[in-house]
């Protein structure tokens, strides 16, 4: 058996039912059998101080099981002898129980066509993040039988964002089950507080191919950007889902429910579409202005989105909306992100190099605008920007965008690793569980040579242009 890195730990649990949950008997360290098959960890009540052990065994479509948790051995010793004997004897798979689907193999696409965004997952540069979505894919607590042929082809992304979904909520410790067709996930905590939340992807009129895809310049003039078509785009797509009156049904009344949108209106467009669905949903178009030689914040009310349809603007003042708790929105749902996370946390990705660049949001009064970076994902800079955590989270682009007028409101504390964005006293105020947001940003796959792009030219120009050799960005 091998000892395994924490952050490989973190992977595995990601499959517990409340993931990275551990109360009061965090593991210590953690072992993987010789063959892969079963993984060990040694656990410790931090209360009592006594030692257990927490045994995880593949079934045999590869989904890990929980085998034995106990928190109560007689002693360190003891514990080790049975994480020993679990995984030195090389015990086999486990077996489907009784009435349980197999689980689609994720990498086998048979006689299906796979779409080119999963297709670019095999390349080397990708292979960190091809092995994450494979990990979330098998952590799914029961996923639509159609989830992996999906996921290969024309739907890729909105099973992506389930998958990273599932991976923010189960590292905040919550227990996510899915014993309903729908809405997607019942996400619980310790407290008793429960939420139903339903995926949804802002997609475009007519679909293209996301990889390679030329991007789309945002608007030049800024109220057409954010009250032009980004935001009817958004206002059709929630509408379509409020349409289906969730919140109705029988296991969802009287209970929280948001909506977790993610953009893919158009290429490259959850880079700027942000500040659309910000002005959307609480129908304000913000800008700055000078005031006494300082520049200020100004916000102005829209009740109606320009344009020939007269999209009513102003979700969360609208009182027939109050089923809806809030919006989960992340400006981050991308191939990149499964990458990210494993390289920051110091996977190995021979000869290549991811940099983000990008822009942190300014917390400063009445600014509008975020501050230049540009980082090496795998340097000790980037890792510090996620404290307490010592690579990227999951849960660190994910923001919550309450509903002021909803009927079952969603406490902070049931997604306590987010950014939360509520109105109080007519102002709309940010409590953000990271010292650092990014606001919006790129990944570059570069060649391990090549240097990390200088933050004055990321100011200057957010966009790079690199020579045939070098993979694409995204």
């Amino acid at each position: 058996m091998e000892e395994i890195p924490a952050w490989l730990f973190d992977v595995i649990a990601l499959s517990l039912p409340r993931g990275l949950g551990f109360g009061d008997t965090p593991p210590i360290c953690a072992w993987l059998s010789d063959d892969n098959v079963t993984c060990g960890a040694l656990i410790r009540n931090s209360q009592s101080g006594a030692y257990g052990v927490l045994i995880m065994r593949r079934r045999v479509d590869d989904v890990w099981c929980v085998l034995r948790r106990d928190g109560n051995s007689s002693s360190k010793d003891g514990a080790m002898t049975s994480i020993r004997e679990q995984l030195e004897a090389r015990y086999p798979r486990v077996p489907l129980p009784h009435g349980v689907r197999r689980r689609a193999p994720l990498w086998d696409t048979g006689n299906v066509v796979p779409s080119k965004v999963f297709k670019a997952l095999t390349s080397s540069a990708r292979r960190s993040g091809a092995w994450m979505l494979n990990q979330l894919y098998l952590a799914l607590p029961k996923p639509d039988q159609n989830w992996a042929s999906d996921c290969q082809t024309g739907n890729f992304h909105t099973r992506l964002w389930e998958a990273q979904l599932l991976a923010s909520f189960r590292e905040q410790g919550l227990l996510v089950t899915q014993d309903y067709p729908s809405p997607d996930f019942l996400v619980s905590n310790k407290r008793g507080g429960e939420v139903w939340v339903e995926a949804v992807t802002a997609n475009p009129v007519e679909r293209y191919e996301h990889y390679g895809a030329e991007r789309v310049d945002p608007p030049q003039e800024l109220r057409e950007r954010v009250l032009g078509a980004a935001a009817v785009r958004f206002a059709k797509t929630i509408r379509s889902k409020l349409d289906r009156r969730y919140d109705a049904l029988s296991h969802v009344a009287a209970k929280p429910f948001a909506l977790a949108l993610a953009d893919f209106h158009a290429p490259g467009s959850m880079m700027w579409s942000r500040e659309a669905l910000v002005s959307y949903l609480y129908g304000i178009f913000a800008r700055t202005v000078e005031r006494d030689g300082i520049q200020v914040a100004e916000a102005e009310d829209v009740k109606v989105l320009p344009g020939a349809q007269k999209t009513r603007s102003g979700l969360f003042r609208i009182e027939e909306n109050a089923g809806l708790s809030a919006i989960i929105f992340s400006n981050a749902c991308s191939i990149s992100k499964l990458s990210r996370v494993a390289v920051s946390a110091g996977a190995l990705l021979k000869d290549y190099r991811y940099v983000r660049i990008g822009e942190f949001f300014d917390r400063s009064p009445g600014a509008l605008r975020g501050i230049p970076f540009s980082m090496d994902v795998s340097s000790p800079e980037y890792r510090a920007l996620w404290d307490p955590y010592t690579y990227e989270p999951w849960s660190a682009e994910i923001e919550v965008f309450h509903n002021p007028l909803a009927r079952y409101p969603i406490p902070d504390e049931m997604f306590p690793e987010v950014t939360h964005w509520r109105e109080i006293n007519g102002e709309v105020e940010c409590r953000a569980f990271f010292e650092t947001s990014v606001l919006k940003s790129q990944t570059l796959i570069l060649r391990a040579s090549d240097p990390v792009p200088d933050v004055a030219e990321v100011a200057k120009n957010f966009r790079y242009t690199y020579d045939a050799s070098s993979p694409p960005s995204d």
